[in-house]
């Protein structure tokens, strides 16, 4: 009987994790998708990407504060190390 609720336990398990995976790469598709019709809104509304940019991460790469700058960015928006690094650096000119 151990046996068997043990099976039970791993065929549920496993039914869990194909489930969420599945439900896991849907999600990354809309996501994906919905990143696209966003980029494609602000491009076809001229919104240039500086207006994207919070407003102190602009005053952080007027500083100077590159690191700060990057951080700050981050932090507001969830993006990673690289992205931010080219945010800066686009900011600077």
């Amino acid at each position: 009987m151990d046996v068997l609720t043990g099976l039970l336990a791993i065929l549920v398990g496993l039914t869990t994790m194909a489930t969420l995976e599945n439900r896991t790469r849907r999600l990354d598709r809309r996501m994906i998708r919905l990143e696209q019709k966003i980029d494609l809104l602000l491009k076809q509304g001229n919104v240039p990407d500086d207006e994207l940019v919070p407003t102190d991460v602009t005053a952080l790469v007027r500083a100077g504060d590159d690191i700060s700058a990057m951080k700050k960015y981050r932090e507001a928006t969830g993006a990673g190390l690289l992205e931010a690094k080219e945010v800066v650096d686009r900011l600077k000119g």
